[in-house]
């Protein structure tokens, strides 16, 4: 993946699109604390199984706040959306895993594993982590991602997903390694 990055610059955040920053005051035990959070959307995100190939579908693309504390900001990630539409959380995982992978799966048959909050220090919006398996029949496009996105689709053997999870040189989410580890346990790795 090509990563050619240049001028980038922290600027202050106006008519933000997607999460509201604010500062909380309140008390607890009866002390005054305060707290800087985001407010931001919730998401979905797809672990992808690839019948054929006995690989995980994953995208790898540039991430900024990623860049800020490593060489490059490229992060390898579930399929994932943020939950922006009037659309069930099944749909809207389903147009996900068509824009960004490529591949037209029913909706219906797309598992639910379990929900949970991430970025609980600032953010705390809640992620559904779904499951689908694909095919080769069900490929209609290369993927990448719609608009500007520059997401590449890649691969990974299950064989490798163990030691894929403790390869600190590769940005990944804890999202990722818990689906991986939900799989094995779930198939008998």
């Amino acid at each position: 993946m090509k990563n050619e990055i240049r001028n980038f610059k922290l600027n202050p955040l106006k008519e933000p699109k997607f999460i509201k920053a604010s500062f909380v005051t309140y008390e607890q035990n009866g002390i005054a604390k305060d707290w800087e959070v985001v407010e931001a959307n919730d998401s979905v995100a797809i672990l992808i199984y690839h019948k054929e190939h006995d690989s995980f579908v994953l995208v790898k693309q540039f991430r900024p706040a990623v860049y800020l504390n490593n060489s490059d900001g490229i992060t390898v990630e579930l399929c994932a959306g943020l939950v922006d539409k009037k659309l069930t959380l099944e749909q809207i995982a389903k147009e996900e895993i068509l824009e960004e992978c490529g591949y037209d799966v029913d909706a219906g048959s797309i598992e639910k594993i379990v929900s949970f909050h991430t970025s609980v220090g600032f953010a705390g919006s809640k992620q559904t982590l779904y499951y689908a398996e694909v095919d080769e029949s069900m490929r209609v496009s290369e993927g990448g991602g719609i608009d500007d996105e520059l997401i590449e689709v890649v691969e990974l053997p299950t064989s490798q997903a163990i030691e894929f999870i403790y390869d600190e040189k590769v940005a990944k989410t804890p999202g990722l390694m818990f689906a991986f580890l939900w799989w094995m346990r779930r198939f008998g790795f």
